[in-house]
């Protein structure tokens, strides 16, 4: 679990990055939860853009992300998910305590 001082830190981390999973009409499926997965542990810290034609809430689709890849939700914010999950090969973030 993440404290409000490790989320304003990843908030202002992520407010550089570009959003590297798309989610479209199709909801979450599996290829986007293995895709999300793939970016998130080569990265730790992504954003995932939720298209206009997607069916399924933007809070759903966070919830159902980090869940099925266990991350946490760092902020939803318009159509941006921000999700972080410590690598276990490729670290880079380090979290202040």
């Amino acid at each position: 679990m993440l404290t409000n001082k490790q989320k304003r830190f990843l908030r202002k981390e992520a407010h550089r990055l570009k959003p590297v999973v798309q989610v479209g009409k199709s909801g979450v499926n599996e290829n986007v939860i293995q895709t999300t997965k793939e970016a998130i542990e080569a990265r730790e810290l992504i954003k995932v853009n939720v298209l206009q034609n997607c069916l399924e809430r933007k809070e759903d689709v966070a919830h159902t992300l980090a869940e099925n890849i266990k991350a946490e939700i760092v902020q939803v914010i318009g159509n941006i998910i921000i999700l972080y999950k410590e690598s276990k090969e490729n670290k880079q973030i380090e979290l202040p305590q």
